[in-house]
């Protein structure tokens, strides 16, 4: 006997509750992916809710029994048999949320949302925590819970917490007294679970394992077929037969939802696809049954024009398929509403196969001048999510997608900003690895060649070794100018475009002297690497130089907006998250730093010392020495730095040189920020 009802984090951490994870249970293992997914929607239900405090989102289902040491007063003891990862993850953003609102907001707030949320006050020690995580998690969550110099450690549990902070750093707006109240709101009051308890007496494994082999579950396609049919009454068979069988012969369930997901993006850009049926039925319950089967011919005509989003060599026309094919392989979906959209209008003789190929061609080109300009991927998303919706419908769909994209705080790159990020931006850590591989191979293309690019073979080669040999290392010595260090430089050029290319033997060249490449990378029929193969050397001018040519290059192949003049600042915001993901115990200097936004050390020194930003502490010097006169941004705040540090975990030798297998690099910063 089970009892289920709908409910809140809130309703379910108030009050003397403990819900402890069995043994039985996985520990805990939620992913970048899966912890961005559920901040995106954190924010963009606190967005929502400010317009609408009511709205709810649903998260999933949490099931529970009572456990057996559960007394007949005192804390109430629940078994988490599904869903602990979901409610593990729930209180670490609840820590993240605690911490940083008692850093910049007042300590007040830890001690509320430690007792309200987090704790169990008054109780035993043994009842104390109100979420007891499975014994290879408890240590790692206690960190987070009790706020300790080792919280945000490298393990699952310390890098859910790190991802939290990080995020909030970064959108939190010191001009917004109240954004991350209206997360924290949004978290405890907005997201809505269905609580699935047990009676006492039920077998809690035989659950857990029934959970974990049921059958398949109804789709939200096969919800909304339903209710199109029931609709139809009479007329069901008849249009079963002429419309919804073709339709749904020609995609599989995963498609039909998407089809319906992308009509309805192109109405609501905030909807998700967890709420298809919801949002279609909302719109068709005040349809007529006349006009309902119209619907139905609608998502017939639109589900033939998915096909060919999903299968471009069925397209007629070769550049627009041509376009078709390289959004495909970017990989993502968020374009294919206005994809759709677009290829909507042409059939309807609205827009001609012109329009609509340049129209591909400048969404293609948002996100390639985006990602070689080193902008983050946050709100892309919901750019492309707005064109539908925001576009002025009175221009030609092309010149209506341009305007909506170079207006805004959209960072549609100018050719000014492309020419200055080039031989900057470290393009290798940006962005998806198929996307760099992408960019590379599509400039390859642009030199016209009639012998195709044999992609599947290529993979991307730094010519300058990731990893600095002595012969490598002589050639960088003679490029450095007086006061600067050879590793802030290698880091600064290593990853830039201007040192990339695309080859068949990635491992045969390795950190090979430059000679030996030079050879190899002569023999090869792609252009990109016979230029390189022309120069005499390889090191800093040169890379400089060949970044500068692909700079213009770039800018032939991708249109972008009128000119808006320069980008002089690096990207804070990016700096910010990544101080704020650095863990307990590692440090990493200020060369690093700048080489993850293409900026010298020397400014990011400067901005570190005169501005209050999470773990600027844990930025040392190159030889892992803290900097010489290191004082406290923060007021008030006088602790030994090295203290600190060693209380952290962080080791440093008799000459204060921190431990340099704890030293992380700007490959590493650039995971930790998630660009």
């Amino acid at each position: 006997m089970v009892a289920a009802r709908e409910t809140t984090l809130q309703e379910l951490l108030e009050g003397s509750k403990q819900y402890q994870v069995p043994l039985y249970q996985r520990t805990y293992g939620w992913e970048t992916e899966q912890l961005q997914r559920l901040w995106d929607d954190v924010e963009q239900l606190a967005e929502d809710r400010a317009e609408r405090p009511g709205i709810t989102h649903f998260i999933g289902s949490l099931v529970l029994a009572p456990s057996p040491t559960n007394g007949p007063a005192g804390v109430q003891e629940f078994l988490v048999i599904d869903g602990q990862q979901r409610l593990t993850t729930l209180a670490l953003l609840l820590c993240a949320i605690r911490d940083h609102r008692a850093d910049h907001d007042g300590p007040e707030h830890r001690a509320r949302i430690n007792e309200q949320f987090l704790v169990n006050k008054w109780k035993p020690e043994q009842q104390r925590m109100k979420l007891v995580p499975t014994q290879a998690d408890r240590a790692a969550f206690r960190a987070c819970l009790d706020a300790t110099a080792e919280a945000g450690g490298q393990d699952p549990v310390g890098r859910a917490y790190r991802f939290f902070r990080a995020q909030l750093v970064t959108v939190d707006d010191l001009e917004d007294p109240n954004d991350i109240e209206q997360i924290e709101n949004a978290v405890i009051s907005g997201l809505a679970l269905v609580s699935v308890t047990a009676q006492a007496g039920d077998n809690a494994h035989r659950i857990f394992e029934s959970l974990n082999n049921t059958g398949l579950r109804l789709t939200q396609g096969d919800l909304l077929r339903n209710y199109l049919f029931m609709r139809l009454g009479a007329r069901s068979e008849v249009v079963y037969e002429s419309l919804w069988l073709p339709l749904q012969e020609s995609l599989t369930s995963e498609q039909l939802e998407l089809l319906f997901w992308l009509d309805l993006a192109q109405r609501d850009q905030k909807a998700k696809q967890t709420d298809i049926y919801s949002g279609q039925q909302r719109r068709l319950e005040r349809l007529t049954q006349e006009e309902i089967e119209a619907e139905v011919g609608r998502f017939a005509v639109l589900g033939r024009l998915l096909r060919i989003i999903l299968e471009p060599q069925q397209e007629a026309d070769s550049v627009v398929r041509h376009r078709l094919e390289r959004l495909g392989a970017w990989g993502s979906t968020t374009v294919y509403p206005f994809v759709l959209y677009a290829l909507d209008r042409r059939a309807r003789g609205e827009a001609n196969a012109e329009q609509v190929a340049r129209a591909l061609r400048y969404v293609e080109s948002f996100l390639v001048r985006r990602l070689l300009t080193g902008q983050p991927t946050k709100n892309v998303n919901r750019i492309l999510m707005s064109l539908v919706t925001e576009l002025d419908r009175d221009l030609p769909v092309d010149e209506a997608v341009l305007g909506y994209l170079s207006t805004g705080r959209k960072y549609f790159a100018t050719d000014a900003e492309v020419r200055d990020a080039v031989p900057t931006v470290p393009f290798y850590l940006h962005g998806r690895a198929q996307q760099r591989w992408l960019v590379l191979r599509w400039l390859e293309e642009s030199y016209g060649s009639n012998e195709p690019v044999a992609g599947d073979r290529l993979t991307i080669e730094h010519v300058l070794p990731r990893t600095v040999s002595p012969e490598w290392r002589a050639v960088l010595e003679g490029d450095l100018e007086a006061g600067e260090d050879l590793e802030e430089v290698h880091e600064a050029v290593v990853h830039t475009l201007g040192n990339l290319t695309l080859t068949g033997y990635n491992s045969m060249l390795s950190n090979k002297p430059f000679a030996w490449k030079r050879t190899e990378l002569g023999k090869s029929s792609i252009r990109l690497n016979q230029e390189i193969a022309a120069c005499n050397r390889w090191g800093r001018p040169q890379i400089h130089a060949r970044s500068e040519g692909l700079a213009e290059r770039i800018i032939a192949e991708w249109p972008g907006p009128p000119g808006r003049g320069h980008k002089s600042e690096p990207d804070w915001e990016v700096i910010k998250r990544a101080l704020a993901a650095l863990p307990s115990g590692w440090w990493t200097t200020y060369g690093d730093l700048a080489a993850l936004v293409g900026a010298h050390a020397r400014v990011i020194g400067r901005r570190l010392a005169s501005t209050p930003l999470p773990n600027a502490h844990r930025v040392l010097q190159a030889d892992g020495r803290i900097t010489d006169g290191f004082a406290w941004v923060e007021e008030g705040r006088t602790d030994d730095p090295r203290e600190t540090l060693k209380k952290e975990g962080l080791t440093f030798d008799a000459l204060g040189r921190a431990a340099e297998h704890r030293r992380l690099r700007t490959d590493t910063l650039a995971e930790l920020a998630v660009l």
